[in-house]
């Protein structure tokens, strides 16, 4: 077999890893899984084309290639925008809907389901802006630079395995070293006890929608410069999303990202092997073994 599977699944793994991050976020400390996290990632893939169509439009210079990539400075600064625009589409998804069902004491099957209805109407709404015609942030041609080993990668290829990095690592040092982070930890553990302590459970429950979108927003963006932007773009990887958030231990930042990068090295080889209509069966394989051998995923803690 061709080792090139091996980086090819790390950056699925990656893409698939930072997604997953949201997931777990928001069912470690909002108790329902949100169907519609997919959709932030398409979203954010779109708005960052939007505004860097926009900048390109305002001056040539901004659309000019940066060394080696494919993209010039338009989609970094974009990147920012689209960012914080995805975290406020979640924070306003959130106050429309979500919280509504919050204050009422809804079950949980009532969330789950609506859940379902924001998904269908996201992403409705971006094949209605956009339409369904594939989209990408540059169409310029790239040669796969030689590592070693076999493995080939292409300079945007190794500046997004980079990026997935920092963002990661980035928001582990915010779980673990910051006041918000500790406030989600208990909030997380116990909502009710975390309020009577004198935790600001709302603020909570806005950071972790504005985090967990925006860095979908970033996964969206990676997933968006190396294959393509497809309204489907999130609707797609939903499962390896999930499936990711339960191998790694619901809560686990570090255990979303190396659960993610596992569930991309174990795809690729079998896209390889017996085709890309397949990779979809190697999540819901890997979803259904971690909840029949280990439920509490790889760094979860036992309930």
């Amino acid at each position: 077999m061709n080792p090139q599977f091996l980086m090819d699944g790390l950056i699925a793994g990656a893409i698939i890893g930072l997604g997953a991050i949201g997931v777990t976020l928001t069912y470690s400390i909002l108790r329902f899984s949100n169907f519609a996290h997919g959709e932030f990632l398409s979203w954010g893939a779109y708005l960052a084309l939007g505004i860097t169509g926009t900048l390109g439009y305002l001056g040539a210079g901004f659309s000019t290639p940066i060394g080696p990539f494919s993209f010039g400075w338009s989609l970094p600064i974009a990147a920012v925008f689209a960012i914080l625009l995805t975290g406020l589409l979640a924070l306003a998804v959130d106050a429309l809907l979500f919280s509504s069902f919050r204050r009422r004491g809804s079950a949980i099957i009532i969330m789950v389901m609506a859940s379902f209805g924001a998904s269908l109407a996201l992403r409705s709404l971006l094949e209605f802006l956009f339409t369904s015609k594939p989209a990408y942030f540059s169409q310029a041609l790239q040669i796969a630079m030689k590592l070693g080993g076999g493995l080939r990668a292409t300079p945007d290829q190794l500046a997004m395995l980079i990026l997935a990095l920092i963002s990661v690592v980035t928001v582990h040092l915010v779980m673990t070293r910051t006041d918000m982070g500790r406030a989600m930890r208990a909030v997380s553990e116990n909502p009710g006890l975390a309020g009577i302590a004198g935790i600001d459970v709302r603020r909570v429950i806005r950071t972790t929608w504005f985090l967990g979108a925006a860095l979908a927003c970033i996964a969206g963006m990676m997933s968006g410069l190396i294959i393509q932007i497809r309204p489907y773009l999130g609707h797609d990887l939903l499962l390896p999303l999930f499936a990711a958030a339960i191998l790694g231990g619901i809560g686990s930042v570090p255990g979303a990202m190396i659960a993610g990068l596992i569930i991309g090295l174990c795809e690729a080889p079998a896209v390889q092997a017996i085709g890309a209509e397949w990779r979809s069966a190697v999540s819901f394989a890997i979803l259904i073994a971690v909840l029949l051998i280990r439920p509490r995923g790889l760094f979860g803690k036992a309930s």
